[in-house]
């Protein structure tokens, strides 16, 4: 696969303003899979988890994510371009594209999981805004 063969997609468990790319796999099925997130600048995934573990290696940008059940600015590590991270599955983190955009590849053995710490924060639970 060539980069401009990539499709980027929104992706319902995601902000609006982020991408997924599928490159390799099924990653809602069993079996191993690889996609690539595509976040732009200032953009949060708040606390979340996965079931499955994963490898991120970051190809684009500077990568910031830390661990816990809450969002702490404090707890964010950065990682530039070609840097390699191991999370295990159930482990609770989240992202800030905090200096501008970023692209991660990740790898890992589906079905892929996401499971926010706070429901609220999911994007998948926000309703639309009705006018009245």
């Amino acid at each position: 696969m060539f980069p401009e063969d990539i499709e980027w997609k929104p992706f319902a468990a995601f902000p609006p303003e982020a991408r997924l790319a599928v490159l390799v796999g099924r990653p809602l099925e069993q079996g191993p899979y690889m996609v690539r997130v595509k976040l732009p600048h200032g953009v949060k995934l708040m606390p979340h988890r996965h079931p499955e573990d994963r490898i991120y290696t970051v190809m684009a940008g500077i990568f910031y994510i830390g661990r816990g059940d809450k969002f702490d600015a404090d707890k964010l590590e950065a990682y530039p371009p070609g840097a390699v991270i191991v999370l295990p599955g159930n482990t609770s983190h989240f992202h800030w594209a905090k200096s501008g955009d970023y692209i991660t590849q990740v790898t890992a053995i589906g079905p892929l999981g996401l499971e926010y710490v706070d429901s609220n924060d999911d994007p998948r639970n926000q309703s639309s805004v009705s006018a009245s």
